[in-house]
């Protein structure tokens, strides 16, 4: 699933293509690309054609697009597999192709919701009164992420010495931090040396601090090389590729050397996916158990 540093990627060529566009028509191709819009696929279009996008925005993994003078924004989520491409008018039709917008004021362009396992969409809902930049209600509980310059590190450090949980739990819960998944998590505890099943209630605040330092700058690399692309579907509005998978120190690199060390790196089950991790930089946590009486 893409994670900050892709959906970033997307909301900057958004923001470059469609910002300040009125909207001509919308064509929903797929209604379950809009199955968060419960009021269908008639209605999501009636409600948006003669209207213009504001500046497009994020939060963690979700983007919106203020529908200006409504009061509403369209809400999306890439899911596993979605695409916002801004095509040529001319340009052949993806397959995968479920919604398709075109603008009044550029006749020569199209946005396109394109998803192959259509577990993204797109939904228009109301924005949070008094909130900034048009937030969705229907995200109001996803937290900032690390690089919002609003992030609030204290409250971050309190909650982490809350939890009753685990690191890597702890950097992927939403709702606490915004925007990591599972590669940059794995990414960020390697170069924090800390192991996935660390109690988030042992860190100090120094450890907690350096940690987010580590948060930061990979997503800063991710994003200055367009994000990770292992495969063809996470791409930009122009249908172009990400290359931090070259830079990757951790995942995906089962039994090949750990660059700090050169032990084999190691990966293990984790919720449903897989975690890596050095063995040797990253020991497991010391698991206490109490003497019988």
């Amino acid at each position: 699933m893409p994670e900050l540093p892709e959906v970033e990627v997307v909301r900057r060529g958004l923001d470059r293509w469609v910002s300040g566009r009125t909207i001509a028509s919308v064509e929903v191709l797929h209604a379950r690309a809009i199955r968060r819009h419960l009021a269908g696929p008639a209605d999501f279009a009636d409600r948006l054609v003669g209207a213009t996008f504001g500046p497009v925005h994020r939060r963690g993994k979700y983007l919106w697009l203020p529908v200006e003078g409504t009061g509403t924004s369209v809400l999306g989520h890439l899911g596993m597999s979605g695409q916002l491409l801004v095509q040529p008018e001319d340009a052949p039709d993806e397959t995968h192709l479920r919604i398709r917008f075109r603008f009044a004021d550029d006749t020569r362009t199209e946005l396109r919701f394109v998803d192959q396992r259509t577990f993204g969409g797109l939904s228009l809902h109301a924005q949070v009164p008094g909130a900034p930049d048009g937030l969705p209600d229907a995200i109001v509980h996803i937290a900032r992420d690390p690089l919002d310059p609003a992030f609030d590190e204290p409250a971050f450090h309190a909650a982490l010495r809350r939890r009753r949980t685990t690191v890597k739990r702890a950097l992927v819960d939403q709702s606490l931090i915004s925007g990591v998944g599972n590669i940059y998590a794995d990414e960020a505890l390697w170069r924090s040396k800390l192991h996935y099943d660390r109690p988030t209630a042992t860190l100090t605040r120094p450890r907690s601090a350096e940690l987010l330092g580590h948060i930061r700058d990979v997503l800063n690399a991710a994003l200055a090389v367009g994000g990770t692309s292992f495969d063809s579907l996470y791409v930009n509005v122009n249908g172009e590729s990400g290359y931090f998978d070259r830079s990757l120190d951790v995942y995906g690199r089962e039994d090949e050397p750990c660059r700090r060390c050169g032990t084999p790196i190691r990966r293990r089950p984790w919720m449903n996916r897989s975690s890596y991790y050095c063995p040797r930089c990253q020991r497991p946590p010391v698991r206490r158990t109490l003497a019988p009486r």
